[in-house]
């Protein structure tokens, strides 16, 4: 598969359906600091990387309280409700076609690498993926890193890299590495934050697939 097409799936958000669960489980501790509550609208408003910015955006003041101390406190919201959070329809749907064409498929997400594995394997979709990775830690910095090791990983593999993502973190990583990007407007930041971008946008899984040939 030297000549063949590589595709980098981001998880959350683009195959994962968690924002309901991320303003969730930010409200409680917003609730707790008697900040504004987030609604759909407004989290995919404000959303970004480096998370930490978006904590300041929503009212967070780290002269109070460590950075570090809301962002354990939101994983552990997290994780007690992310196990009722499934797969966008369709998602199995593209993978298994790629698949069927031959293409190299890994996940690549800021979200910490053990617990990635869990529910990629939750979801019964592990199979479909030659390589899962995550970040070291809970503070989701960035994947520029885990995607140049995974290049790097590719073993002389020359065909055209893709990744499918869903903010503009997704397209910055594209940028820094060179990559073609697709952005999903399903996610974690609004279709209007993302088609800033410039990235081709696609509004379903059948969308990405028509792209991609």
């Amino acid at each position: 598969m030297k000549d063949g097409k590589t595709i980098f799936w981001d998880f959350n958000g683009t195959m994962l359906d968690d924002t309901q669960v991320c303003i969730d489980a930010m409200n409680l501790m917003l609730k707790e600091r008697n900040l504004p509550l987030l609604n759909e609208k407004r989290y995919r408003d404000v959303f970004t990387f480096p998370v930490k910015d978006y904590y300041a955006k929503i009212g967070f003041d780290f002269d109070k309280e460590p950075f570090e101390k809301p962002a354990i406190e939101f994983i552990e919201n997290y994780d007690e409700m992310i196990r009722t959070a499934g797969i966008f329809d369709d998602t199995e749907m593209a993978m298994k076609e790629f698949r069927r064409r031959g293409y190299v498929q890994m996940i690549l997400s800021a979200m910490q690498n053990d617990f990635l594995n869990e529910l990629v394997n939750q979801h019964g979709i592990a199979h479909y993926f030659d390589r899962i990775s995550g970040i070291e830690n809970h503070y989701a910095n960035g994947k520029v890193e885990n995607a140049r090791k995974l290049i790097a990983g590719l073993d002389g593999h020359t065909g055209e890299i893709i990744l499918i993502g869903d903010t503009i973190h997704d397209h910055e990583v594209g940028e820094d590495l060179g990559i073609r990007v697709i952005l999903v407007s399903w996610g974690h930041q609004s279709a209007d934050r993302i088609r800033s971008t410039g990235r081709e946008l696609a509004h379903n899984f059948e969308e990405v697939i028509q792209l991609i040939n």
